[in-house]
């Protein structure tokens, strides 16, 4: 059976949004057995408390729908891709085993932050150095406003392994309000599924596809008031999504763009850790990352989210101008 990329994204799309729509009602209870609940931090919002409980590790769920519809299209098209779901998986993981020590072992802080970085440091080294050395993706990248890529030899090891490092974690900063890290992290895949329509091989366009159905899927069931939270095993697992279809496209330079509203997330809790420490005690912000900051200033959550979804549209938009 042939198709064109564009419709096996598409398709995509419909199989992961249907898996995760379907199945996340089910998921909910039996996390609600294992008493897999959400522990709120003490030092967030106070509006925040009545959230403790909740059901969490939705991440699994989502990482279900974009395999089962990768899967599924890559039978149909006769191409499969392992690097972006090995890359996906990875990052999932490390969220898990910190969700699970959170809300299993009833460890409040989880994995410790150096590891984290450790485990995050890896994978990025392994995956930009494949990345590097592969023959279908090498050290060029699309640059704004040029009609050409450019090579950027070995420099473009430590570029892309701290745009991995860096996406990841705030993608993980920016999952802090209901239905906020799900309706981004889809916007802005549709800017590379966009851009993926221009390789040679349908596989990535099928799983972009799947990013963005799966995170439509999961908004049904995580938008306020949340039924499940996705936690860690699905904030790092789309981290890692959104960075390597980046790095699949060449369009790595654009996540400044597109993904403007991660790079805003993490630049606040730098701005803020760092104002902290300079003035012994003042803060920047009402509260970091910048959503809770909103949310402190009077704005409803639901507002707060609404508003971070049209300014990455506008992001995505300027992407998209730079990349014509």
């Amino acid at each position: 059976m042939e198709i064109t990329t564009l419709k096996a994204g598409m398709i995509s799309l419909l199989i992961a949004f249907a898996v995760v729509h379907l199945i996340t009602p089910h998921f909910i209870p039996m996390l609600k057995r294992l008493k897999f609940g959400q522990s709120i931090r003490e030092e967030g919002p106070k509006s925040h408390l009545e959230k403790s409980g909740t059901p969490t590790m939705g991440g699994l769920v989502i990482q279900l729908g974009i395999l089962v519809a990768v899967i599924i299209l890559s039978l149909v098209i006769g191409s499969f891709n392992f690097f972006p779901v090995l890359v996906m998986v990875f990052f999932g993981v490390i969220g898990f085993i910190d969700d699970y020590i959170k809300v299993a072992k009833k460890h409040n802080l989880g994995l410790r932050a150096w590891q984290k970085l450790v485990l995050q440091f890896a994978g990025a080294l392994a995956i930009a150095l494949y990345a590097y050395y592969s023959p279908t993706i090498g050290s060029e990248l699309v640059v704004p406003f040029m009609s050409q890529t450019v090579d950027f030899g070995f420099w473009y090891v430590p570029f892309t392994f701290i745009a991995i490092v860096a996406i990841v974690n705030a993608v993980n900063l920016t999952d802090g309000l209901d239905g906020l890290a799900a309706g981004v992290t889809a916007i802005v895949s549709v800017f590379f599924f966009v851009g993926s329509l221009m390789l040679p091989e349908a596989a990535t366009t099928v799983f972009i596809g799947g990013v963005i159905g799966a995170c439509l899927g999961f908004l049904r069931h995580n938008s306020n008031p949340a039924a499940i939270f996705m936690g860690d095993t699905g904030s790092m697992a789309l981290g890692g999504a959104v960075v390597v279809m980046a790095i699949l496209t060449r369009l790595q330079i654009f996540l400044l763009i597109a993904g403007g509203l991660f790079v805003i997330e993490a630049l606040s809790v730098v701005i803020q850790v760092g104002y902290f420490k300079a003035t012994k005690g003042k803060r920047f912000f009402k509260m970091a990352p910048i959503h809770h900051h909103y949310e402190l200033a009077g704005w409803s959550e639901t507002r707060v989210v609404t508003v971070f979804w049209v300014v990455t549209a506008i992001f995505v938009t300027i992407a998209f101008i730079c990349l014509v």
